[in-house]
């Protein structure tokens, strides 16, 4: 009776599997497999601020020069849509600081007497300190930072690959095209694990 009980317990277990999600692994090994039909891309126009238009086409200029696909400005010709948005910010960070010491003392004494006939006297002391520090400091540096996030979607509409990149900016180019390269050496990073699979 017990071997009969984990039999149906172990059955039970391997139905139950059956029917949850797919394990993550085998999403991504089946979005990769999918990468592998993409042969012609046509890059959407990106949501986001003014320098959305700007970052589409300096992301146009990365994907072409990696020659993974045939890029194209006929959307009904694409086997994948690139999709996205994308922000461009140059903005002043501010840093202030300011510190103080202060330390005052004061004594005073005094006396003065009068009477009527007699002579009047008078005694006055007083003496007086003051110390006092201030220190300011203020900073204002110029930051320019981009961001996008972008994916590729079939034409059944399902979002096959995806990625977010952000940059402050790279030694001898700018965030926007930092940023494009970023998605460029990760689209092709996938595309060759995607050659690989079986």
């Amino acid at each position: 009776m017990k071997q009969f009980t984990v039999w149906v317990l172990a059955a039970a277990a391997t139905a139950g599997a059956a029917d949850g999600p797919p394990a993550a692994s085998v999403l991504q090994d089946a979005n990769l497999r999918q990468l592998r039909t993409v042969h012609r891309v046509f890059v959407d126009r990106l949501t986001g601020g003014e320098t959305a238009a700007q970052m589409r086409d300096i992301l146009i200029s990365s994907l072409a020069g990696a020659d993974m696909f045939i890029l194209t400005e006929n959307q009904e010709r694409a086997d994948c849509i690139l999709r996205g948005a994308s922000e461009d910010l140059v903005f002043t960070e501010v840093h202030q600081s300011s510190d103080g010491i202060n330390a005052h003392a004061n004594l005073g004494t005094g006396t003065r007497s009068s009477g009527y006939g007699s002579g009047s006297s008078s005694r006055n002391n007083s003496a007086g300190i003051g110390v006092g520090e201030n220190e300011s400091d203020h900073s204002a540096e110029r930051r320019h930072e981009a961001i996008a996030a972008v994916r590729l979607v079939n034409k059944d509409g399902d979002v096959i690959w995806s990625t977010t990149q952000e940059s402050l900016g790279a030694k001898f180019h700018g965030a926007s095209a930092d940023v494009a390269e970023k998605i460029t050496a990760r689209l092709k990073e996938d595309f060759e694990k995607a050659r690989k699979l079986p």
